[in-house]
């Protein structure tokens, strides 16, 4: 049974690895933030891209989902 949905299960442990990395690499970023004294300009600029990056691998998630659904993938 567990050979049979592999793939699936393959695919959402790697999409859980990502999100926990994300969430380590914004944890690490705002330790080293507050250890340093930046500015909260320079804050929300970090911020805004690591948001990007996710935002990034979440829209690469759901167009994998549309095209394998459209039978393109």
């Amino acid at each position: 049974m567990l050979a049979k949905y592999f793939d699936q299960i393959e695919a959402i442990g790697l999409d859980l690895f990502f999100a926990f990395i994300f969430i380590f690499i914004g944890l690490t970023v705002r330790d080293l933030m507050k250890t340093n004294n930046v500015p909260p300009i320079g804050q929300a600029v970090i911020y805004l891209v690591l948001l990007l990056g996710c935002v990034g691998f979440v829209v690469k998630i759901i167009i994998e989902l549309y095209f394998e659904s459209q039978g393109i993938g």
